[in-house]
């Protein structure tokens, strides 16, 4: 079957687009019959996501607009329930409801997850499930953090890794601490080796 993300976003108009710039024949292999894959989560795909403490998610509404909304938490947030399904323990925020409203109409959903000291992006398609039962939400929810009012359980449609060009390299806190940390040991070590140089010392 054709990769299975491709399948989904290269609607007509889009194919019509690329082939308006010349792209339709460097995208085509992905709709063949033959290839497959963008569907099941590998390894791959299971160990960046549960690095993540955040992800961009896209709803819309029944009027048709688009909704993004950043969903975080401590890397782990988001746990893989098997290869084609993911969730996370949604909580009470400024309580607006857009992104759950939304859902209850239209269960699609997209995904967008990066890791930016490495310059990489994963995009996600699924259909969403709203879930109040306790078992749910406790499977899903971190321990020891707040109560959540509810589960997001995501059946994956497709997946696929996006071009690290225009990525922005930042890093977080504790990324940034533990660089920090590498280069002053590495100053450690040349100011050492320089003070035992002959002729050289501070």
């Amino acid at each position: 079957m054709p990769h299975a993300y491709s399948e989904i976003a290269f609607t007509p108009a889009v194919r019509a687009e690329q082939q308006r710039f010349g792209s339709a024949a460097d995208y085509a292999a992905r709709l063949s019959p033959d290839r497959s894959g963008g569907a099941e989560l590998t390894a791959r795909e299971v160990a960046f996501l549960t690095e993540r403490d955040g992800v961009f998610q896209a709803t819309v509404s029944e009027t048709g607009w688009p909704y993004v909304q950043f969903r975080g938490g401590q890397p782990g947030f988001l746990k893989i329930i098997d290869h084609r399904t993911i969730g996370y323990a949604d909580y009470s925020g400024n309580r607006q409801y857009i992104s759950t409203g939304n859902l209850r109409h239209n269960d699609r959903v997209s995904i967008i997850a990066v890791d930016y000291a490495r310059r990489k992006r994963l995009k996600l398609l699924g259909h969403a499930r709203i879930s109040e039962d306790p078992d749910i939400i406790a499977l899903l929810n971190r321990d020891g953090g707040p109560a959540a009012e509810r589960a997001i359980v995501i059946r994956v449609a497709g997946f696929d890794w996006n071009c690290p060009q225009h990525i922005p390299v930042r890093l977080t806190d504790e990324e940034a601490g533990a660089e920090i940390a590498r280069l002053r040991a590495r100053i450690d070590i040349l100011e050492r080796e320089i003070a035992l140089a002959p002729g050289r010392g501070f």
